[in-house]
């Protein structure tokens, strides 16, 4: 799991910092690949973060449906701490947002 992690925060990054690279190029169709790249990279940052984070969330749900199945009695404490889990790793979801809007923002798109 955390190589899935390490690989959204590189591809994030990388194009993040190929989007705002040719900033003073000059030209419509060097403005118009940035464009481009900004939006790829906004789109990508987006949905990397959703799909690890989509894959972190079925695995902890299925973790506590197996602990609740196993152990009846601890399905409280079981619960608790999933949906503590779960908001956290909404979380990084919601991060990979704000870099597509800082992205969006910062070149003037939106």
């Amino acid at each position: 799991m955390k190589k899935v992690g390490m690989l959204t925060a590189m591809m994030v990054l990388g194009m993040a910092s190929m989007a705002m690279a040719a900033e003073g190029a000059g030209g419509a169709a060097a403005g118009g690949v940035n464009v481009a790249l900004v939006c790829i990279a906004a789109a990508m940052s987006v949905g990397v973060a959703a799909l690890g984070c989509g894959i972190g969330m079925g695995t902890a749900v299925g973790g506590a449906c197996t602990g609740t199945a196993r152990n009846p009695e601890a399905s409280g404490k079981i619960t608790v701490t999933m949906i503590i889990g779960l908001a956290l790793i909404e979380s990084l979801t919601i991060y990979g947002l704000v870099i597509s809007l800082i992205l969006l923002f910062g070149k003037g798109l939106v």
